[in-house]
């Protein structure tokens, strides 16, 4: 075996040793390992050894094992670097390929959203009227609507009361108890519509991206002229916001903040 086959290999057995380190929720014995791993279990010995030298994983008692604190602190290198625009981009584009429609990233600041990426061409049929950049109101909107789902009820009867839910179209929702039934429904369904609420002739869809922690950190939506956006899109939409959220290391078995 030549050494660029043989440190692949070893690199290999690595990473799967610590993906099944990393799929306990507390220790694992070296047979475990082993077993799991389909490697020998002096061969697992030797490849552990090496990993706490360098704390990627700790031995707890003799014989057990779990993930080591340098992976955290790794981790936490990686996640301060992560770009939710640079993650995003080519998964907006496979969407907007998928759909022919405009396809936008969107974050919360404060009482509004912000458009922080947009893929669109001219078979969209639709004029973007918010630039990358631009705001809206949270209770205008999908995404904004998916953030207030998530917040406490006090923290939206508090937004309620600040920005008194004003409207910009006659769809726009301007009552606290017809918005706390959206959100509602909103939770049921792990999805968010704006039905011409924030500009006529304008509907979307949107859902959520999470982190690692399974906070809501971003939404994403398709914006379409009202009379074709089509609900067949739900599923791809629901697809590449999970792609989104994997890239940023959510994981489904993660506890989520979204209460889906």
């Amino acid at each position: 075996m030549s050494n660029s086959n043989y440190s692949i290999q070893v690199i290999e057995r690595i990473a799967c040793l610590l993906d099944t380190l990393s799929s306990s929720a507390g220790t694992s014995s070296l047979k475990q390992l082993a077993a799991a791993t389909g490697l020998h279990p002096s061969t697992t010995h030797r490849i552990l050894n090496d990993l706490a030298q360098y704390r990627l994983i700790e031995r707890v008692q003799p014989g057990r094992y779990k993930l080591g604190l340098r992976l955290l602190e790794l981790g936490n290198l990686v996640k301060d670097r992560l770009s939710i625009r640079e993650i995003a981009i080519e998964h907006m584009r496979a969407l907007h390929h998928a759909t022919g429609q405009t396809i936008n990233l969107s974050v919360r600041q404060a009482d509004e959203i912000i458009y922080v990426e947009r893929v669109y061409s001219e078979r969209s049929g639709m004029q973007v009227i918010r630039a990358i950049g631009g705001r809206a109101p949270l209770h205008l909107t999908s995404v904004g609507k998916l953030f207030l789902s998530v917040d406490e009820p006090k923290n939206v009867h508090s937004y309620a009361m600040r920005t008194g839910l004003l409207g910009q179209t006659p769809n726009s929702i301007t009552q606290l108890d017809k918005l706390e039934r959206e959100l509602a429904h909103i939770r049921q369904l792990g999805l968010s519509r704006d039905n011409e609420e924030l500009e006529l002739g304008v509907s979307c869809i949107a859902a959520g991206i999470q982190d690692d922690t399974g906070k809501l950190v971003a939404g994403l939506s398709v914006s379409a002229p009202a009379n074709r956006l089509r609900d067949e899109w739900v599923e791809a939409l629901s697809a590449c916001a999970l792609r989104i959220s994997e890239a940023l290391g959510f994981r489904s078995s993660t506890k989520t903040s979204m209460m889906y």
